[in-house]
């Protein structure tokens, strides 16, 4: 009989904590909710705030109208630059490069 009322007072105890831990759940789950809600806004203004520092169509149209402009301007920009670093340290950004490419080739194959 002694047997029999341990068995039970585990039931009643295990059952008990269980209660517990539901109201612990709700909380948890208002806690998650509010956290939630609030993420969702930091995103909402945040998007906002993105939208002022993405390019607009204006823009994209302006870049295809004008490509070959910008790429000649960019070409004569890769000359003077070119004329003023040393040739050593073209070499060694030409070799770098090559080895970049090297590796993402290996990588590739693997």
């Amino acid at each position: 009989m002694f047997i029999i009322n341990i068995k039970l007072f585990k039931h009643i105890f295990i059952y008990y904590n269980k209660m517990e831990d539901t109201t612990n759940y709700k909380q948890l789950y208002e806690q998650y909710f509010n956290e939630n809600n609030e993420l969702k806004n930091k995103i909402n203004e945040l998007t906002e705030h993105l939208k002022k520092y993405t390019a607009h169509k204006g823009a994209k149209t302006y870049y295809r109208k004008n490509k070959d402009v910008i790429l000649e301007k960019n070409k004569e920009y890769v000359k003077t630059y070119r004329e003023q670093l040393p040739s050593e340290k073209i070499k060694e950004y030409n070799k770098r490069a090559y080895e970049k490419r090297k590796n993402k080739n290996n990588s590739e194959n693997n």
